[in-house]
C-alpha cells in the first residue's frame, strides 16, 4: 500500500561490514554484485523501516528524534541473527553498536548535513531504511561470507494511505509459523505480500491491501484467524468503542508503530483488547454493523483506516463489503491518535507511558 508524495533520498548510503566492523559512506546508487547469495536466494536479506524527525533546538543545533526505535533495532537484530549460521552469531551487532553505527557513522557524517538541514527546514517526515546484504560475489548456497549492513535515509511530504480498499485473501499464506519467519522483517516474506495484492486486484481493481489469515488453510474458513495486512499490522474498531489488537505470534511482525498507537489510545480512554479474531467473527460483526473500521498500522503511514473492506467466501468470491462508520466517535478518535503519534516526534505531544522518545544531537560538539 506504499504511496509516497515528495520523496527525496539522501545523497549518501552507509555500509557497515560485520566481519571487520568497518564503515564507509557510498554513493546513493552504489550497487551490490549481481552474482550474490542475497540477490539470487534471498540469503542474508532482512531490513528495517524506522521513522524519524529532524529539527533544530532552541540553540539552532540539529537534532534527530526517534520514537521507540530501540524496538526497531531489536527487531533488526533478530532478523540478522536468523540470517547467520550458528557459528556466525558472534557477528550479530549489539543494540549499542547499531545506534553508534547509524548515528555516528551515518547521520553525523558531514556529507549528510545538507540533507538534514533541509529536512529540519521543511519539517518533513523521515524514513531510515537499514538492510543487510552479502557483499561477496558468489552463487554458493551457504550463509554469507561478507555480511554487511547498508542504510539509506529519505524524507517525504506525505503518505497517501487513505482512503484505501482492502480485500481478504484466504488462499495465500504469507509465512508459515513453524519456520518462525513471519515475525521477522525478511525480504522473502514480501513476495507473497505483493502476490496477495495482485490477487486482491482481481476482485477489486482499486484494491491497495490484502488481509491475510493464518497458516491453516485446511481449516474451515470461518474458523481461521486474522493475521495481518500484506505489509502492516491491523486494528479493528468496534461499535461498542473498543479496539481489537491481534496478539503477536510467529505469523505477526511485531509492530513498533502499533505499540505507540495502542498506548495513545489507552491514554485517550479507549479500551484496547489484545486477542485473536476469527474470520467468522469479522464477517459476523461486519454484517451486524458492529465493525466501525479496520485499520492498517505501519511505519510510513502510521495508521490508515480502510474505507472498503471486501470479505470473500470459501470460493474466493466477494461475499460482503464493509464500509466504515464515519460518524462513530471511534472513527475520529483513531485519526486523533495518528496525529498525536506524529506530534510526539516533533515534541508537540508527550510520549505516553511505555514509549520512549530518543533524541540525538547531530553536531559533534554537542
Amino acid at each position: 500500500m506504499a504511496k509516497f508524495e515528495g520523496v527525496q533520498w539522501a545523497s549518501k548510503q552507509m555500509r557497515y561490514l560485520l566481519t571487520n566492523k568497518t564503515c564507509d559512506l557510498l554513493e546513493p546508487d552504489s550497487q551490490v554484485y549481481a552474482v550474490s547469495r542475497s540477490i539470487h536466494y534471498g540469503l542474508f536479506l532482512c531490513f528495517e523501516g524506522i521513522r524519524f524527525f529532524c529539527k533544530k533546538n532552541q540553540d539552532g543545533k540539529l537534532e534527530i528524534l526517534f520514537l521507540n526505535w530501540d524496538k526497531n533495532l531489536e527487531r533488526f537484530q533478530r532478523g540478522i541473527a536468523f540470517n547467520l549460521g550458528s557459528e556466525q552469531q558472534n557477528l550479530v551487532p549489539s543494540i549499542e553498536e547499531l545506534i553508534s553505527t547509524f548515528i555516528n557513522n551515518y547521520f553525523r557524517h558531514p556529507a549528510m548535513r545538507d540533507f538534514l538541514e533541509e529536512m529540519a527546514t521543511l519539517s518533513a517526515q523521515g524514513y531510515l531504511r537499514p538492510f543487510t546484504v552479502d557483499e561477496e560475489q558468489s552463487i554458493g548456497v551457504t550463509f554469507p561470507a561478507m555480511p554487511a549492513i547498508r542504510a539509506v535515509a529519505c524524507r517525504y511530504d506525505r503518505y497517501l494511505g487513505e482512503p484505501f480498499c482492502g480485500v481478504v485473501i484466504p488462499h495465500i499464506i504469507r509465512a508459515v509459523g513453524v519456520n518462525k519467519t513471519g515475525c521477522l522483517k525478511l525480504g522473502i516474506n514480501y513476495l507473497m505480500s505483493v502476490k496477495a495484492i495482485d490477487e486482491a486486484k482481481i476482485i477489486c481493481r482499486d484494491a491497495a491491501s490484502a488481509l491475510f489469515l493464518d497458516d491453516h488453510p485446511e481449516n474451515k474458513l470461518e474458523e481461521r484467524r486474522i493475521s495481518e495486512w500484506d505489509s502492516s499490522c491491523c486494528l479493528f474498531g468496534l461499535s461498542d468503542g473498543t479496539v481489537i489488537k491481534i496478539p503477536e505470534h510467529e505469523l505477526i511482525l511485531p509492530s513498533v508503530t502499533i505499540k505507540g498507537i495502542v498506548a495513545i489510545l489507552k491514554e485517550m480512554g479507549v479500551q484496547v483488547i489484545e486477542r485473536h479474531m476469527t474470520y467468522g467473527e469479522l464477517v459476523r460483526r461486519a454484517k451486524a454493523n458492529e465493525l466501525v473500521v479496520a485499520c492498517s498500522i505501519g511505519t510510513a503511514g502510521i495508521m490508515n483506516r480502510c474505507h472498503q473492506l471486501i470479505l470473500v467466501d470459501d470460493k474466493g468470491q466477494s461475499a460482503f463489503t464493509h464500509y466504515p462508520q464515519k460518524e462513530h466517535p471511534l472513527f475520529n478518535k483513531l485519526a486523533e491518535a495518528r496525529h498525536y503519534f506524529w506530534n510526539i516526534y516533533q515534541e508537540k505531544a508527550k510520549a505516553p507511558e511505555g514509549c520512549t522518545l530518543f533524541k540525538y544531537p547531530i553536531d559533534q560538539s554537542d
